[in-house]
């Protein structure tokens, strides 16, 4: 027999979820990925991660619903500065439309970087720090390696070319310490991340900006002299932090990850509506670009996604046919990767433009090289000032290990037919007429990539050259200098889109292209099938062999060298 209480007690606890306050909650611990990743085992593997569409969706759903009173953060490190800017943009908006945020952390850097979870803390209305952690606020440090001196000792001889002077990727192999322009460089990206830090903690913090340069400068701060200098609210336990927000919104109030909460109001969205729905396309570019589909960047898992031209060029003739579809957002986070697979890009985005669909680019923490060539094409570019981009140039190379191969006692016969038939060879130096080819090669790529650049953005080509030969900038210098339109994030890029094909605000938002997992499995129907095109680990084309011996990245010759995400 039922007992009659515990019928009541189910039906007020389903009630209470209906309509007890909310507090929303986000661990920021593992991070955020932008999106779930395009092979399925790598998706699996990812499930349980944050994506970070899905927590802007959230925290803008929550800006005008009543039930939600708070926002509390668990901040930890593994975000890169732009998705932190990203984040910060997102809980402003919370804060203007009334809602409590909070942040709290263990530690901001515990023998660690501390700077950039710090700086996303200082959107909030208050920051807790448990009484035994630390504020890493350290300023922002840059550490490049010159392999020039080992490579010679070991008997490897570097033999590359690039196109100009700050393309830095060669320097790696080829120099023993910073060229002038190497350090130019170098020396204003961390000056500009630098300059955004100070200034974002001094504003939110209320302090002066020669103040927050003192804190630096002294960082890491032990718990105590970080409340005395005014850098958190309050020294307190997670349960102490927990306590003070329940005895401020009420204690009903319930607790709701925001991707949990984005999801159960969404879900009215994804059923089917009647009529005709105009929506914007979003379409997401991960990882080194190559020829191919989409996937990972290499064999193994945990490898990093990867951006296939095949899966981006069905994405947008998807886009371009569906007539729902008025406008196209194109998520770009990217070190680059192959120059053709780039421009097999570019041209996609070309002709959704022709069609009539404006093309707004929003880019990740990183879109540079080649990942700023399939950006550069659009309407409306949109960066954080964090994001890392430019590097409009090309490297080409190989690495020749005759003399390790001596050493070792290895010796390689070899046959051919043809003068260059042995070019790419790392047991041949390249002749003089192959250097003509190299460096043919690379005139080429440069004078395209330059060209569309001018094109793309409305500048003259000596402008473009100017900003150009290979140089990183950041967002904020980028867009003072006309590469890119508008500093902001993904929201802002859907904003845009919206306005640019007249939708109204909460215009829907779908994903290309969408490929269920079935379809993964059918055999493609024809060229222009999402399935078509298996993918490939390799964007040297011919360099494939030589650039794998040298340990370069498989992506290709539009590559930014290293790891550029800041954090």
């Amino acid at each position: 027999m039922v007992d009659p209480g515990t019928v009541v007690n189910l039906v007020k606890q389903a009630r209470d979820r209906r309509v007890a306050p909310l507090v929303l909650e986000l661990d920021l611990t593992d991070g955020l990925v932008e999106t779930a990743p395009a092979d399925p085992l790598t998706a699996v593997l990812s499930m349980r991660r944050l994506h970070l569409r899905d927590v802007l969706d959230g925290l803008r759903r929550a800006r005008g619903d009543e039930r939600v009173r708070a926002l509390v953060v668990k901040v930890a490190g593994g975000i890169g500065l732009a998705k932190a800017q990203e984040l910060r943009d997102a809980v402003r908006a919370l804060r203007e439309a009334g809602k409590l945020t909070v942040a709290w952390a263990e530690t901001f850097g515990e023998g660690g970087r501390g700077s950039v979870p710090y700086y996303l803390a200082t959107a909030f209305d208050r920051i807790y720090l448990q009484p035994t952690g630390e504020v890493g606020l350290t300023g922002v440090a840059m550490e490049e390696p010159f392999l020039a001196e080992a490579l010679d000792k070991a008997g490897i001889q570097p033999r590359f070319a690039k196109r100009h002077e700050y393309k830095t990727m060669a320097n790696t192999f080829m120099e023993k310490a910073y060229t002038p322009e190497h350090r130019e460089s170098s020396e204003r990206l961390v000056e500009s991340i630098g300059e955004q830090i100070v200034a974002g903690v001094a504003a939110a913090r209320g302090l002066p900006q020669d103040k927050v340069r003192d804190l630096i400068d002294r960082a890491p701060l032990l718990a105590d002299e970080a409340l005395e200098a005014g850098l958190v609210d309050r020294l307190a336990y997670r349960d102490e932090v927990y306590a003070d927000l329940r005895a401020e919104v009420g204690a009903q109030a319930q607790l709701r990850y925001v991707t949990r909460y984005n999801r159960a109001q969404s879900l009215a969205r994804r059923l089917p509506q009647p009529g005709r729905q105009d929506v914007v396309a979003l379409i997401n570019g991960q990882g080194p670009i190559r020829l191919g589909r989409s996937g990972r960047g290499g064999p193994l898992p945990g490898q990093g996604a990867a951006m296939g031209s095949d899966t981006i060029g069905a994405a947008f003739r998807a886009a371009v046919k569906d007539e729902r579809v008025k406008a196209i957002v194109f998520r770009v986070n990217s070190p680059g990767g192959s120059a053709v697979a780039s421009d097999a890009i570019w041209r996609e985005v070309v002709l959704a433009r022709k069609a009539g669909k404006p093309v707004i680019v929003s880019m990740g923490d990183v879109a540079a090289s080649g990942g700023y060539y399939v950006s550069m094409a659009a309407d409306t570019i949109v960066a954080q000032p964090g994001t890392i981009t430019g590097s409009i140039g090309v490297v080409v190379g190989k690495a020749v290990v005759n003399g390790l191969l001596d050493r070792l006692g290895i010796a390689m016969g070899s046959v051919a037919e043809g003068a260059h038939a042995r070019m790419f060879s790392s047991t041949k130096d390249f002749s003089d007429s192959e250097w003509e080819r190299v460096n043919a090669s690379l005139d080429r790529i440069y004078e395209v990539f330059t060209a569309k650049a001018a094109e793309g953005r409305g500048l003259s080509r000596e402008r473009v050259h100017e900003l150009a030969r290979g140089r990183v900038w950041t967002g904020a210098d980028a867009k003072e200098h006309g590469l890119v339109d508008e500093l902001g994030g993904l929201d802002l890029a859907l904003d845009l889109a919206r306005k640019k094909a007249g939708l109204p605000e909460d215009a829907p938002v779908r994903t290309f292209p969408h490929v269920s997992p079935l379809e993964r499995l059918r055999p493609a129907e024809s060229s222009e099938d999402r399935t078509a095109a298996a993918a490939r680990l390799d964007g040297w084309g011919p360099l494939a062999g030589a650039a794998a011996r040298l340990g370069l990245p498989a992506a290709g010759p539009l590559i930014l060298p290293g790891v550029w995400e800041i954090r």
